[in-house]
């Protein structure tokens, strides 16, 4: 809508010009949710969280720090703990009330009413906390927030009153600060010499009470401060300008206000308004980046208003020094206290996101550059090169805007993140080969040898990421445009990232399931395991588990029409066995394989279909081993042979599953598509493997035999111990557990694998403490003994070039 607002220049101390400037805007929200209460809500609750787990780590150092801070209260005269217990009890009852009475007079009763909701939840939360600890909590927790005496472990007067002054940021106010703290400090003196609280209930019902504070002030919303249009003119015209017109466009991709604001003398500015509230945005997802990335690629998680407006003003003259093509920067002003500006001459202008592809001739990709080139002379780094960010004015002539993100003095790092940035964009727009042979024009074949090690996603903006999820293949086309420029050129590998997220998944999971061991372990007495097992059961075991590796060689042999050694073959399974304490179980097998089929002369595409076909038909055999062996136990306890309730409910519920993936269209559409992509390639090989009858024997016989083997390994543990289990049913339990252990994304299936056939062998009628001992026995057998033979294995072939 149109809001006409009066400026006088009066007010500035200009001559009055008597006009009245219509700000075409739309009217600003009264309340907003500020994205730094929720950072504070989060943080809060994170310390609250950590303060609970420290206390619990350290009872007794608590206990002992809380033992003399009673001790020192208690020594304070009977006079003053009553004074400071009455001045405490009212002063905590009667600062808010008299703030409260002071913001009604200023007509903020809002503020008063947000207080009060906040208040009364946080008193709800503490008597339901107060509840839940005394009658269902943890006996430590229950020790610690109340020590053992009959009193609150969280403080229901406490609690509110904070979470009050929180709601209505009385933090702001320093004379209303220092009365809240002097009466909270008086009221908890009073309660630890009463022994009427804990130290550790002091600290938590002070961090719940500002929880519940930010909380309110995120979920109700916060009186919007940010400075409406009226405010922008009057801050324009003390910096000179004569305003007669403005409207807001669209904001830019940081989410800052924009106003398009005509003078008097015909010119047009384009002003950017960087709002204090917004500084926080993004703020998870930056931090995120600044702990994934190296040091030298991020940027600060938060950064002030001052920062913010220094920071973009410095970059753009900056920039204007350098010669680039950009929107000349005419003044800064602070607007208020909750805003600021940057005043830019308005260009007529288009983002190259709204031309079309065909319309990015070979002139304009060499002006992208040219003002890249100059940017980089003078060591500057634009950080941001998108669609957006790169526009073509009505003469065709390049301009580079949101110069907020960029960098004075960059290092050859940043300089070269920036190539790369626009080779992975304009090659979206305009494929590899026409992005790479515009860009080695202006910056040289040089030049982009030396950014081809950053050719990686993580390099990239967010938007450039999520569009090359469409496009797989154009990081690898770049490269390749590249090195046939440059084919001697020698590519030196820089990590970005320190860690990536996979490695994050698999070090929490590897850490459970650690865990779970120790706890198992914990469980049973190794040196009674030790002398109590039948190890000749524990040899058997130990000799088929041997046997699996020759079968895997056999099964591999199967699926490859060229003929493969069977040494090396063996060698490479067992390389596999060392590759998995890196790797989950269902990974690393399919990565040495498949590379000890490419080091054999095997093209890529038909290795990694062998590999895709052995994996296949093993999921076939596995699925239908289930299901006879499951058929056979259940009919072992009966005289007929009908099959068990069992199967046939799993029967059915997978014909269920099979019907809903049938019947919903997404459903169907993704896995008819998954199926097309997996049989493209393996079909054709397995055809290949079918008109060999020594090839089909190897691979279905080599199939089955592994599996053969793992169960007698996991059979000869059960007996080791004292047996009682029939052949099917240790089978089922294998296959099950096998299944799960594939799945989990820890090394090797650690933890998984024991915890589903611990599961499955207790189910199946073994004793928790025998079936724990034959799971760590066959888990010795098949996963931690063959680390050491693997690790040789391993080395010795890539000593002879094998892998």
């Amino acid at each position: 809508m149109v809001r006409a607002i009066e400026e006088r220049d009066e007010q500035a101390g200009a001559p009055d010009r008597g006009g009245v400037v219509l700000v075409v805007e739309p009217l600003l929200p009264q309340r907003i949710r500020r994205p730094s209460d929720a950072l504070r809500f989060l943080l809060t609750l994170a310390s609250l969280a950590a303060v609970i787990l420290l206390a619990l780590g350290l009872q007794r150092t608590l206990n002992g720090l809380e033992t003399d801070v009673q001790a020192g209260t208690g020594r304070a005269p009977d006079l003053l703990t009553s004074v400071a217990g009455l001045l405490g009890g009212v002063a905590v009852l009667i600062v808010p009330v008299a703030f409260a009475v002071e913001r009604v007079f200023h007509r903020d009763g809002m503020r008063v009413a947000q207080g009060l909701v906040a208040a009364i939840l946080a008193l709800l939360l503490a008597y339901t906390a107060d509840e839940w600890v005394v009658t269902h909590g943890p006996a430590e927790l229950r020790q610690l927030l109340t020590g053992g005496r009959d009193i609150e472990p969280i403080s229901t007067v406490l609690t509110p009153a904070i979470a009050y002054a929180t709601a209505v940021r009385m933090s702001r106010r320093p004379q209303w600060r220092a009365l809240m703290w002097a009466a909270l400090l008086l009221d908890m003196f009073a309660l630890f010499t009463a022994t009427k609280v804990t130290a550790l209930g002091i600290i938590v019902s002070y961090l719940v009470g500002m929880a519940v504070g930010f909380g309110t002030l995120y979920g109700i919303g916060s009186a919007n401060t940010r400075p409406p249009g009226s405010s922008v003119i009057a801050a324009l015209r003390r910096l000179g300008f004569h305003p007669i017109s403005a409207r807001r466009i669209e904001d830019d991709q940081s989410g800052s206000r924009r106003y398009l604001v005509g003078l008097e003398d015909q010119r047009r500015l384009d002003v950017t308004v960087l709002d204090r509230d917004q500084q926080v945005a993004g703020f998870a997802y930056r931090l995120w980046r600044r702990i994934r990335l190296n040091t030298e690629t991020h940027r600060r998680a938060i950064r002030s208003l001052r920062a913010e407006l220094e920071r973009e003003a410095l970059m753009a003259y900056a920039a204007q020094a350098a010669g680039a093509s950009i929107p000349r920067l005419l003044g800064t002003s602070e607007v208020g206290t909750e805003a600021a500006l940057l005043a830019y001459e308005h260009v007529d202008s288009r983002p190259i996101a709204e031309i079309p592809d065909d319309e990015l001739d070979d002139e304009l990709l060499a002006g992208i550059w040219e003002q890249v080139r100059l940017l980089h002379a003078h060591r500057l780094a634009h950080r941001h090169l998108t669609g957006e960010s790169i526009q073509v004015d009505d003469s065709g002539r390049v301009l580079l805007v949101d110069a907020r993100s960029g960098e004075i003095a960059a290092g050859d790092l940043l300089l070269r993140l920036d190539v790369v940035q626009l080779l992975a964009y304009l090659g979206l727009r305009v494929g590899a080969e026409r992005s790479v042979k515009a860009a080695a024009a202006v910056l040289g074949a040089n030049m982009l040898a030396g950014a081809m090690p950053l050719l990686q996603r993580i390099a990239l903006t967010r938007v450039t990421r999520a569009a090359m999820s469409r496009d797989k293949e154009l990081l690898p086309a770049i490269r390749e445009h590249i090195v046939a420029m440059k084919p001697q050129v020698e590519v030196e590998e820089i990590r970005l990232e320190r860690f990536r997220p996979r490695t994050l998944v698999t070090i929490i999971a590897s850490t459970l399931a650690a865990y779970f061991l120790l706890s198992q372990l914990s469980k049973v007495n190794l040196v009674s395991v030790i002398t109590s097992a039948n190890w000749a059961w524990g040899g058997i075991a130990l000799v088929a588990a041997g046997l699996s590796y020759v079968a895997a060689a056999i099964m591999l042999r199967g699926f490859v029409p060229e003929n493969l050694p069977l040494g090396r073959t063996v060698l490479a399974q067992l390389a596999a066995s060392f590759v998995k304490l890196v790797a989950p179980a269902a990974v690393g097998g399919v990565a040495i394989n498949t590379r000890y089929l490419q080091k054999r002369g095997i093209p890529p595409g038909p290795a990694v279909a062998s590999v895709g076909a052995s994996q296949l038909v093993g999921l076939a055999f596995h699925i239908s081993l289930l299901l006879l062996f499951g058929y056979v136990t259940g009919t072992q306890q009966t005289t007929t042979l009908s099959p068990s309730r069992t199967v046939i409910v799993v029967l059915l519920a997978l014909a269920v599953v099979m019907l809903i993936v049938l019947a919903v269209g997404p459903l169907r559409r993704l896995v008819t598509t998954r199926v097309k992509a997996m049989f493209s390639g393996v079909v054709p090989r397995l055809l290949d493997v079918l008109q060999s009858p020594r090839k089909v024997t190897e691979a279905f016989g080599g199939t089955l035999l592994l599996t053969l083997f793992f169960v007698t390994c996991l059979q000869a543990c059960v007996e080791a111990f004292g047996g009682g289990l029939s052949f099917t049913a240790v089978a089922v339990v294998f296959l099950a557990g096998n299944a799960i252990g594939s799945a989990a994304p820890t090394p090797g299936g650690l933890g998984a694998v024991e915890a589903s056939l611990s599961l499955g062998l207790t189910v199946a009628g073994l004793p928790g403490t025998v079936a724990t001992s034959a799971v760590l026995l066959f888990r010795l057998m098949t996963f931690w003994l063959p680390v050491l033979p693997g690790w040789g294995a391993f080395a010795w072939l890539q000593r002879h070039n094998a892998l």
